[in-house]
């Protein structure tokens, strides 16, 4: 008989009249990671594009599919249906009076969409991220945009893969995101209003500063914006300074944005599945500053040095760029609500799939084959 512990994903197995304890690692395997209803979706976000007229035609097609053989409730944003592409289609309106509409940070969806469908190319899907501070539904994504690392599924065969969804037989990819709060040291403790005139609440108001949430999917990047200058920012890591980053900038980034603008910099391309967060100079003045990778749950802080010559400028994928002054701080975690991103085949499959496909890794053209007649010479 013997008495297990677990801990970190460790099991400690400790035996009676042996002193000897074994460690031994649970590692969970990516493929059981698979989607499953506790009861059948019933409405569905469907986030396209905006601008892109290639789009058009796929959803009303979708959208029609979705309504009028699926019974589903639809929710879209109000802008998208404002497009006079959309809005003059008259056979398509008596489609568009049954969905659900929504306003970018004004309306709260985040109870009532079963899942998502994203029609575009990668920032598709990191749009969607963004419209969920907290729980996100599963998404599935269609290849319709540029790059197409982050949507493995096409179009061609839409029907029958959203019907095997609604269905619940696919494998899921758990994509973490990182929790960032940015507090503002010169702010006016009377003013209760952010720069998208959303009231803050107590709990964003600490000791007179601002701070604001965002959930990123990507990356953060610090850089050093229109200035000539360097970038001087202090990272600290639990609290604890590590290094002044003298370059262009830094970003922090999660394995899923290791392949985005990371990888460009110079950093290695880290497994979704893998809990970690990465540390990547842009264009640092030092040659031994390389990328790192510490673990998922650290809290990383970054704020202007004290001798830094300008300012710094912020953004979250891509997205809602601000100045940094002296006295604001940026602090990143890993976020407890991960994307929940629908697998085309798995995890595993996917991810080299898409490094084939999209980033082209390791092609090369292949050595000819050296007969024995060769070898003499």
């Amino acid at each position: 008989m013997c008495t297990a512990m677990k801990f970190n994903g460790c099991t400690l197995q400790d035996t009676p009249g042996d002193r000897n304890k074994v460690w031994k690692w649970h590692i969970q395997d990516p493929a059981s990671q698979r989607l499953t209803w506790n009861k059948p979706p019933k409405s569905v976000l469907v986030i396209k594009k905006i601008r892109d007229a290639t789009l058009l035609e796929p959803f009303k097609e979708l959208c029609i599919f979705l309504t009028e053989r699926k019974s589903m409730i639809v929710y879209v944003e109000k802008k998208v249906l404002e497009d006079p592409a959309i809005s003059g289609d008259e056979n398509f309106g008596a489609i568009t009076k049954k969905f659900c509409t929504f306003r970018e940070d004004l309306d709260d969806i985040s109870n009532r969409v079963d899942f998502i469908i994203c029609l575009g190319g990668d920032g598709t899907l990191l749009y969607a991220s963004s419209l969920f501070q907290e729980s996100v539904p599963p998404v599935m994504a269609f290849h319709l945009g540029s790059l197409g690392f982050l949507t493995p599924f096409k179009f061609d065969t839409y029907q029958s893969q959203v019907t095997q969804i609604i269905e619940g037989n696919a494998a899921i990819v758990l994509r973490s995101r990182l929790k960032v709060r940015v507090h503002k040291e010169n702010w006016d403790k009377k003013a209760r209003v952010d720069d998208k005139g959303i009231i803050l609440t107590n709990r964003d108001i600490e000791n007179g500063h601002k701070a604001v949430q965002y959930q990123v999917l990507n990356e953060v990047v610090v850089d050093r914006g229109p200035s000539s200058y360097l970038s001087n920012v202090d990272l600290f890591l639990d609290g604890h300074l590590i290094t002044t980053v003298q370059g262009d900038g830094v970003i922090v980034s999660t394995p899923t944005g290791s392949t985005a603008y990371a990888v460009a910099a110079g950093a290695s391309m880290i497994h979704p599945n893998v809990p970690a967060i990465m540390i990547t100079p842009i264009c640092p003045h030092s040659l031994s500053f390389r990328p790192i990778v510490v673990p998922a749950g650290v809290e990383l802080k970054i704020m202007l040095s004290r001798d830094a010559r300008n300012t710094a400028w912020v953004s979250f994928d891509g997205r809602k760029r601000q100045e940094i002054c002296h006295g604001d701080s940026i602090t990143i975690t890993t976020s407890c609500f991960p994307v929940p991103s629908i697998c085309f085949r798995d995890p595993v499959n996917d991810w080299f799939e898409s490094l084939a496909q999209c980033l082209h890794w390791n092609v090369r053209k292949k050595q000819n084959y050296l007969s024995s007649e060769d070898e003499e010479f």
